[in-house]
């Protein structure tokens, strides 16, 4: 299990199987194993590169907020220790947020794009009001009412009410983030840019994959992102919330292999 050194903060990340690179970018707040229900669909034919992005899992958050440039950074830098030149992205959540900054930076290193339950909108002035509540909430009143208040908003309804295994998995990786991590990534959401009109400068293979039951990244918000991605696909995930990788391993899985089986050479 590798580290790496990335400026101010060490990465941890896993590799697994053989065969053309995937890189699989987690959502905030959990870590790579988020990916491992999904990732037995994918690792018989590709060797899958699952980074705790930095302030989750093993990774170290650095000095100040978690921008998405210094995430965009981290993720070029576990290419190159792997001699990657270019792979297949798979983004959820801020690893969609992620892989729209580093299209803007590196996209000579992006082969194809799964965008899965993420939107390209900055936040508006009262979301990014509220995450910066939150991110001086948790340090006073540590993680747990934080981790507590979100269940219900990335597990979809249905998940919720069938799979308490699902949401207790869920619970234990976010219990891994200090508070401290939790309101330096919060704070850098908060900073990100409009990716709005760079969706029109995609011009790699792309699939868009939104939970039916997601109300942070709404259909609505995968519908936005096919319309302006040439030649990009939608597929909504049904009985499944802004997890839905987690939440729906096996269909997500599938509907992933697939894509990467027609645009990986």
């Amino acid at each position: 299990m590798p580290f790496l050194r990335s400026d101010d903060a060490e990465i941890f990340y896993e590799i697994r199987g053989n065969g053309p690179p995937v890189v699989l970018l987690h959502p905030f707040p959990s870590d790579h194993e988020f990916w491992h229900p999904v990732a037995t669909a994918l690792d018989a034919r590709y060797r899958l590169v699952l980074p705790d992005l930095r302030g989750h899992g093993d990774s170290e958050i650095g000095e100040g907020p978690a921008l998405m440039q210094k995430h965009a950074s981290d993720v070029a830098r576990v290419l190159d220790a792997e001699g990657i030149r270019k792979a297949a992205f798979v983004g959820c959540s801020i690893g969609g947020y992620i892989l729209f900054e580093f299209w803007r930076r590196f996209r000579g290193r992006v082969a194809s794009l799964a965008l899965c339950d993420t939107r390209p909108q900055a936040d508006n002035a009262e979301a990014r009001a509220n995450r910066l509540k939150a991110a001086d909430a948790v340090l006073e009143q540590g993680t747990e009412p934080f981790i507590e208040s979100m269940i219900p908003k990335l597990m979809g309804r249905t998940t919720v009410a069938t799979r308490p295994d699902l949401v207790a998995g869920a619970r234990a990786m976010m219990r891994k983030m200090s508070a401290e991590d939790i309101s330096q990534v919060q704070r850098g959401m908060a900073e990100r840019p409009d990716a709005v009109a760079d969706l029109k400068t995609i011009n790699v293979p792309t699939l868009i994959a939104i939970g039916e039951e997601d109300v942070l990244s709404t259909v609505a918000d995968g519908e936005l992102m096919r319309q302006n991605i040439a030649g990009s696909q939608l597929k909504v995930i049904p009985k499944a919330g802004h997890y839905a990788p987690w939440e729906q391993p096996e269909l997500v899985g599938t509907v992933l292999r697939q894509f990467l089986d027609t645009v990986v050479a």
